[in-house]
């Protein structure tokens, strides 16, 4: 459940996948803070090396507008220049949500984020698994072929549970107000309804990546 209603529509996500021309949502690629994106009044914390710019999503596996922007999103990361140091943060807007970020934080603890990521999304919007408490989690995991054992070792980990921490921090750092949505640097957040679409979204954050190599 978000706390706000985010626009996606499919044809946006569509033309993106299909690498057609983006329509902007300010005039010759020039965005506004307060309009397209807002400042920080203060600094969240990063964990980009020394020398990159970080880029963070937060999202909801649950949430089905993430579900359709993860295609986008992921074509968008192949292309990112070096400097950029991306990171996707499991939100949570309620105890509900906590299975969830485990679960994420459990495959990224195995290094299989990137086998599993999309698989997840699919078995919640396609395959209409719900994925919302652990016993379910566990029961998906074993099917996918992971060594079940140390997942849910993971699952339960001190490391998981010190994701989760930061996660939640983090989202409070930048006043998540709902999912799909960006922060760049520490210092400014962007979403769907500050855009108008999530394909903007991402025009956005290549703007505030090129500010944040000026400041």
């Amino acid at each position: 459940m978000n706390r706000r209603e985010f626009s996606l529509s499919a044809g946006t996500a569509l033309a993106a996948a299909a690498g057609l021309p983006l329509a902007a949502h300010a005039k010759d690629g020039k965005f506004q803070e307060g309009i397209d994106y807002l400042e920080l009044k203060k600094l969240a914390l990063t964990e980009a090396p020394k020398g990159q710019i970080e880029v963070v999503e937060f999202f909801w596996y649950s949430c089905p507008h993430c579900n359709a922007f993860e295609p986008t999103l992921s074509a968008w990361i192949k292309a990112l220049p070096q400097d950029v140091f991306f990171r996707r943060v499991p939100v949570a807007f309620n105890a509900s949500f906590v299975p969830q970020q485990k679960l994420y934080y459990a495959l990224e603890s195995m290094d299989k984020v990137a086998e599993m990521h999309a698989k997840v999304f699919r078995a919640i919007h396609v395959e209409r698994l719900p994925l919302n408490k652990d016993d379910l989690i566990f029961d998906w995991i074993a099917k996918q072929g992971l060594d079940a054992a140390k997942f849910k070792e993971a699952y339960t980990s001190f490391t998981v549970a010190n994701g989760v921490r930061k996660a939640t921090q983090l989202q409070g750092a930048y006043n998540v107000e709902g999912v799909p949505s960006m922060g760049v640097a520490g210092r400014y957040y962007t979403d769907g309804t500050l855009t108008g679409s999530m394909s903007t979204v991402l025009q956005v954050v290549d703007h505030l990546v090129q500010l944040q190599r000026k400041a």
